[in-house]
Order: C-alpha cells, then sequence, then structure tokens
C-alpha cells in the first residue's frame, strides 16, 4: 500500500514531506522499491482464486480497463459509496511513468458506518473496505479484497457479525457483477 501512496502524490491527495533533503528522498524511494519488489517475489506463483486469512481472489480474462469501470459501477448500483479511488497507474504517469493497471476502491455507507460504530467504536478503523484490482502479466485482471466478517471478527461482537454477514453478501455481489462484464 505504501508504494500506492508514493506514487500517488501530492496531484492525487497524498503528500510527502518536502523538508526531506535529496538524500532522504532517494533513501526513502529505494525503500519504497525494496517492498515492491518482495511484494512482487511472494506474490509469485500465488493460485487463481486462492484465500488466504479471508482474502477472496477472482480473476477475469477480460481486460483491466473494462473491469476497473464496471467495478466502478457495479459499487455505485449496490448503493455503496466510493469513498477513496487510489489509481496508481496514474500517479505513476504523473511522474513519466507507465505501470499496468493497479487501483485500490474503498467502499463503505454512512448508514451502515452509523451501526458500525454503535456497535464498537473501534470497528471504525476497519472502514472504508477495500476492493484491489491490478491487471496481470497476460491483460487480464484480478479483484482481491478481505472478507467484512474476517475484518470484523476480531472485535467479537453480534452487531458487527451481523453487519459483517451483510457486507459479504455485498462485496460477493458487486465482485461477481464486475466479473461478469465482457
Amino acid at each position: 500500500m505504501c508504494f500506492l501512496i508514493a506514487l500517488l502524490g501530492p496531484a492525487h491527495g497524498c503528500h510527502f514531506n518536502n523538508s526531506m533533503r535529496k538524500g532522504e528522498r532517494v533513501s526513502r524511494w529505494l525503500g519504497v522499491i525494496g517492498v515492491c519488489a518482495v511484494i512482487l517475489v511472494l506474490g509469485v506463483g500465488k493460485s487463481e482464486g486462492a484465500e488466504r486469512a479471508g482474502r477472496i481472489t477472482r480473476v477475469s480474462k477480460v481486460g483491466f480497463a473494462k473491469i476497473a469501470s464496471a467495478l466502478k459501477q457495479t459499487i455505485d448500483d449496490h448503493k455503496m459509496g466510493l469513498v477513496c479511488h487510489a489509481n496508481a497507474q496514474a500517479g505513476a504517469a504523473t511522474r513519466g511513468v507507465r505501470i499496468q493497471g493497479n487501483q485500490v476502491f474503498m467502499i463503505f455507507r454512512p448508514d451502515l458506518a452509523i451501526r458500525m460504530l454503535k456497535a464498537n467504536v473501534e470497528a471504525g478503523f476497519e472502514a472504508p473496505m477495500r476492493i484491489y484490482l491490478y491487471e496481470n502479466t497476460d491483460g487480464s485482471a484480478t479483484i482481491a479484497y478481505v472478507r467484512p466478517s474476517t475484518l470484523f471478527k476480531p472485535y467479537g461482537s453480534r452487531e458487527l457479525d451481523a453487519l459483517a454477514a451483510e457486507l459479504d453478501s455485498i462485496f460477493e455481489q458487486i465482485v461477481a457483477r464486475a466479473l461478469e462484464v465482457h
């Protein structure tokens, strides 16, 4: 996630500490690049549809741009609010760098937030919830998210469990509908 923020920069709502000296900035960028390299290496060999710690991953053979557009539309169709849309490829382009499609959709809804906070104010840390979309080397797109029930489980609240069940269904529907695009 840090590399997404680094790529987004000030033009996309994220800011760097401009008081850092050039050497500090270079060192920070090398650290970001190192983290990205580790993420890429660890991501090699993961199977399609694999689930890890509540993470759901689905792959589409439809191109990234179509899936990104369909995902935005289906989020809206399901009456969820797009709280933030982090677009790493747009951020990279502002620096003259071209990367494969890579976007994070952070979604939630006020009525759900009220219920969540009433059940447990500390659960507010989990909102908005993320859907991660990235382009694969073959041009297909992968959508990944962590089940809301996984995110809320540690809070040990029946009210949050009920809310999470609703959200699990909404997230499943959003992803399934986005993947229906041709």
